[in-house]
């Protein structure tokens, strides 16, 4: 979904209502109606949906659409399709061509950025170098403030190891690049802190505008099980807003009416309400 942001305004229930303009649905007919079938992956349907992207992306890039909603995608269907890609938030930086763009995922009790995505918890460790730390930790400031409208947003760092290492006596990770890339950034006037023990540092989250986790499972395991279907995933360091619902594709569910639209609705609301924030950073 890409729109205009300016005559837009998001209800309290279900649906967009969009004044003084009309709601355009973009067909591009790539997907067979004879045969077709839900929840089941296909190169056909993995072919479509990045199409579909494509589309989006294309209207951004000229200027036609503010904000990027964009919906659950199967990886298996578009590897399928011939697609090698781990998923959009990567494809859409590279499309964009920006290097640091940072997830950055919450719901109605805590934000939580990720210094790694999706890549194997063995390879983790080899990722975490000080410069890349410090550069998301940059990247969810500037975004908070930009999208958000936070001027000088409290981020904490995560650890790496088990009680942050116990000052290396678990670990070496903290000493060689998370507390380097924090002092960085407390040179630029961020206010960062940590590292802090992952298993205690959620119950905080009151206290701090984001958290910053050290890999996919450590940031949002805790965000999901403290409010998974009104969560939202937003790109930071586009230049435009993006967000999506938090969720997969839930297969197992599609085409039976069981699935929630909690997740997306806020998604659209987010990126209605961010791209007003931008407009006005």
């Amino acid at each position: 979904m890409a729109w205009r942001t300016s005559p837009l305004s998001v209800t309290l229930g279900y649906l967009v209502e969009i004044k003084n303009q009309e709601s355009k649905i973009i067909d591009l007919e790539n997907v067979a109606r004879k045969n077709f079938e839900f929840g089941k992956v296909r190169a056909e349907y993995g072919r479509a949906a990045w199409e579909y992207l494509e589309k989006a992306l294309g209207l951004i890039k000229a200027k036609k659409a503010d904000c990027l909603v964009t919906c659950p995608i199967n990886k298996e269907a578009l590897k399928l399709a011939g697609c090698d890609c781990r998923g959009h938030t990567g494809y859409i930086a590279e499309y964009f061509k920006v290097k640091d763009e940072v997830m950055m995922l919450f719901n109605r009790k805590f934000r939580v950025s990720l210094v790694t995505r999706h890549i194997p918890l063995k390879d983790v460790p080899r990722f975490l170098s000080k410069e890349k730390i410090f550069k998301t930790v940059l990247g969810t400031a500037k975004g908070l403030t930009s999208l958000f409208g936070i001027k000088h947003p409290k981020i904490a760092v995560c650890g790496l190891n088990p009680h942050a290492s116990d000052n290396g006596a678990i670990g070496d990770e903290e000493k060689r690049s998370i507390i380097p890339a924090l002092k960085k950034a407390k040179d630029r006037g961020i206010l960062a802190s940590g590292p802090y023990p992952a298993d205690t540092l959620f119950s905080k989250a009151g206290e701090f505008d984001c958290m910053l986790a050290m890999y996919h499972d450590q940031g949002l395991i805790p965000l999901k099980l403290s409010g998974f279907k009104d969560a939202v995933n937003v790109t930071l360091g586009l230049p435009f807003v993006r967000t999506s619902p938090a969720h997969g594709t839930a297969f197992d569910i599609a085409g039976k009416n069981a699935a929630s639209a909690e997740s997306l609705i806020q998604a659209i609301k987010t990126a209605l309400q961010c791209a007003q924030n931008l407009r006005k950073a």
